[in-house]
């Protein structure tokens, strides 16, 4: 097991969650392909596969729960959603170029926005939380298509 679904572990242990086989499995899963999202369609098949009788709603609970619980990224793009493993345990929060052609996520180690300025336009709210991704080539995908 990676030092990373151990923490992951860990988290789900402090949080009084069941270490199953099956948790293990999709943060293995997960933690396997750091770079990009996964599908979760393609991540519900992966389970299926292995444990054919688990149900598609107990996967879906279990992204969502891991989500949550700041284990697993979560992309929505229109009815598509996505999801990868925690990149960085240590600064949960940051954020992400993605690259449109090969997938590659690369995580960015500032934070652009100053949440002053939306404090100042929202008298009263309480902010929780935001998500800022870059999208474009990357080095190597804009280095083969100008070639």
């Amino acid at each position: 097991m990676t030092d990373h679904v151990t923490e992951a572990v860990t988290v789900l242990q402090k949080n009084h969650f069941k270490i199953t086989k099956q948790r293990r499995t999709m943060l293995t899963f997960l933690s396997e392909q750091p770079d990009y999202y996964t599908n979760v369609t393609a991540l519900d098949a992966y389970m299926r596969q292995l444990y054919p009788g688990m149900s598609h709603a107990t996967i879906y609970r279990n992204i969502k729960e891991f989500v949550d619980l700041g284990l697993v990224e979560q992309q929505v793009d229109g009815d598509q959603a996505r999801v990868k493993f925690q990149c960085d345990f240590a600064h949960m929060h940051h954020h992400h170029f993605v690259c449109r052609r090969c997938g590659r996520v690369t995580e960015l180690e500032m934070c652009p926005l100053d949440m002053s300025f939306f404090e100042n336009q929202l008298p009263g709210a309480q902010i929780e939380g935001h998500r800022f991704e870059i999208y474009g080539l990357c080095a190597a995908c804009s280095a083969e298509q100008a070639s």
